[in-house]
This record gives C-alpha cells, structure tokens and sequence, in this order.
C-alpha cells in the first residue's frame, strides 16, 4: 500500500520555482493583442465615410459607420446604437448614474427611494463595485446551468418596487461560463416587476468569445423585450476590449429608441464627442462581422490550449477529491473553481504564497463576500502555456494543502 501523498512538501517544493503570476484579471495575452497590431495602420485618411473630420469635436452617439459595425455585431438597427467611450464598464457606470441622478425616461431619478439591484451570483465584481460604490443595495440570486434563477427573480421584482435593476452577463458568463436559455431570455423580457422603471443591464461581453469549435448564440433581448411589450426595460453594452486591444478599444451601447435619446440628452452634458480617430481605425480594421469571426477564431486558438492546460491540471491533480468542481466553459475568459466550503480564501492566500496571485476569494459576489467561502476564479489569458501548466499545478497544491491543514 502506498503512503499518502504528502502535500506539504509538494507545495514547498513548488514555492522554491519563484514563480510571479498575476491572474487576477482576465487580460489578453501579449500574442493576442499582436493579432490587432494593424490598428496603428488603419487610418489612411481622417474623413469618415459622411465626410465628417474624426479629428475634431462632435459626433455625440459615434461616428456613423461605427454604429451600423456595432449593429451588425449586436444584430440590432444602427439607429438604436451609441458608440462611445474605450471601455464598456464606463458605459454602465454613467447608465447608472445617469438613473440616480435624472430616472430613465418617464420616471423620477431614482436616488429619490432606496434602490437595489439583482445580482446572479457567482457574478462580474466590477458591476458590484459600481452598485456598492453608488449606494445601491445588492441581492444574490444563484446562477443555474442556463442562466438566473428566474423563479426566484421573478418573485423579488413583483414584490419589491425597490428592485430597478438587475445584472446579467448573458453569454460565456464571469466567472461560470452560463449561457441563457432561450426561455429565460423570454422570462427576464416578459416579467411583471413592481418598478415600472426596472432595468436589465445586459453586459454582452463575450459574444464572439468561443472556445469550443461551436458557436453557441443567445437570444436577442431587445427584441425580446420589444415583444413582451417592454421594449425600454434592456440596456445591451460591448465593446472591443478583449477583440482588439483591452486598453484602446470601443464600446458600445444598445437599447430602444427612448433610450437612445435618454442617453444622448445626459451624455451631452459630460462630452463633446468621444474619441472618433479610435472609431474610425476601429471600422476600417474590423470591417464587418465575417472580419470580428475571423479575429476571434486566432483568439480562441491561443486561448484554448491555455484553458485546456487548467482543466488537465485540475482533472490530474483534484479529480479525486470530494467536494471540489470546477467549470469548463465554451466560452469567455474564466474557469470557476469551486472549493469544500470555507476553503476558497486559504486556498488564495497559499497560491499568493507560492507566486501565483489571484482574483480575491468573494470577488465574485456582492461587497466580496461569497457566503460558503467557495468559489475561485481563475483566469488563464495572461501566462503563457508554460506559466499556465506550473499555475494550475500550484492552485491545485495550495488547495490540496488548504484542505489538510
């Protein structure tokens, strides 16, 4: 009979490599952004396809043929699209803000009365740090294998006017990896709230993002909105962050035409214009849909490997133990690796140990605090293939040890 493998001297053993990893983000590689090098080539000339100058001031819901990119992207008209900013997450903040601060069309600001949002968890930290840092209450709601727990969701917003709003990543979700359903698309468009102002925050942030060879798509929720008879109740945001390069890309916001113009009047008064040359490389880059496919299908082939070396590691090293699970995704940026309760935080801290830094253990639910000391994310788009493997390697070790001290 063998001995039992003694972890503590395999994990001092790997803290002896020095390594200095930093997934605790889910940035591009290097090589990922070397895929769109050609943006620094893209503007021949300065003049949009209308005439307008790019290097001047105006254009408040973005260049013209960046808007209609984008509605061919989001599959939504060029009319109902507002191209704007270099990062998404600036879009949603100024949403919100915009709210509290004026109510969305028809409807008094809501900072008035308390106001609380939804939040699937596990979820994105960054749309918990916008509510928490603008005073708005926060509810978990769990996340099933196809999307929110739409009983539960649909049962808060009918009692409760408070509830404006909720978040969602509907596709390749952070940190899961859950795709929506159809149904629950139709449920979240269709539902009967107590706020006539409820909002769903719609972060479409890896729609193009595949890992798996098929292409699996989502429901359009502004049509399904429109249908259900809510057509301003979704707010759809985008961007190129993680299609060109993460620190100059565009973003995008879709929605119905009321809040098209809800949008426009408030953006007024914070620019004269967005950044139009970034659009304008953008457009000419990027060209069309068959193009963004295409750049998306060299991002999967880097990526995957990557992916493919975690969920090896995880399988070799932690297969065996009871309790523990980890997703494996078709899509996004994230694995989310589920400890025994109350292991997830020593686990961080042991990884922190050896080298390896990760996404705080609680991120991924509202004001950091994951109730069972669970969930982890991981993130391997950064390291190379070679980090990733010795990465997986000592997250699974400070785990292993975690669990036996």
């Amino acid at each position: 009979m063998s001995a039992a493998p003694d972890y503590q001297a395999q994990y001092q053993a790997f803290k002896q490599r020095g390594l200095k990893l930093d997934m605790s983000r889910g940035k591009p590689a290097p090589e990922q952004l070397d895929l769109s090098n050609a943006l620094t080539e893209a503007l021949p000339t300065y003049k949009a396809a209308d005439g307008t100058d790019a290097r001047n001031y105006g254009g408040s819901v973005g260049l013209p043929e960046a808007r209609a990119l984008f509605a061919e992207l989001l599959d939504v008209p060029a009319a109902q699209v507002v191209v704007d900013s270099s990062a998404s997450l600036s879009l949603m903040h100024d949403v919100i803000v915009y709210a509290l601060l004026n109510g969305v069309p028809g409807h008094a600001p809501w900072v008035q009365n308390p106001v609380t949002f939804l939040c699937p968890v596990p979820g994105y930290d960054r749309h918990f740090a916008i509510c928490e840092a603008r005073g708005i209450k926060m509810i978990n709601v769990p996340m099933n294998a196809d999307g929110p727990d739409m009983d539960l969701v649909e049962k808060l917003v009918a009692e409760d006017a408070s509830i404006k709003g909720m978040w969602l990543v509907p596709k390749y979700s952070n940190p899961g990896g859950v795709v929506f359903s159809d149904q629950v698309v139709e449920r979240l468009a269709a539902m009967k709230t107590a706020a006539p102002d409820f909002r769903l925050m719609w972060d479409d942030a890896y729609r193009f993002h595949h890992l798996g060879e098929q292409k699996l798509a989502v429901a359009n929720i502004l049509q399904a909105c429109e249908k259900a008879g809510n057509p301003d109740r979704a707010i759809v945001f985008a961007s190129s962050s993680k299609v060109s390069w993460a620190g100059s890309g565009v973003a995008a916001l879709a929605a119905s035409p009321a809040n098209i113009a809800w949008w426009t009047k408030h953006a007024g008064f914070r620019s004269i214009g967005p950044d139009k040359i970034n659009q304008l490389r953008h457009v000419r880059f990027l060209k069309d849909l068959a193009t963004v496919e295409a750049l998306m299908e060299q991002h999967r082939q880097l990526l995957k490997p990557k992916f493919d070396a975690v969920l090896a590691q995880f399988q070799a090293l932690l297969g065996d133990v009871s309790g523990v699970s980890w997703t494996q995704p078709q899509g996004g940026y994230f694995i989310d690796l589920v400890t025994p309760d109350g292991a997830a935080k020593r686990t961080v801290a042991l990884a922190k140990e050896a080298g390896i830094t990760l996404t705080p253990a609680g991120a991924a639910f509202p004001y950091g605090l994951d109730p069972k000391d669970r969930h982890i994310r991981i993130a391997p788009s950064f390291p190379s293939l070679d980090e990733i493997n010795q990465a997986a390697q000592g997250i699974a070790l400070s785990l292993r040890l975690a669990l036996t001290a």
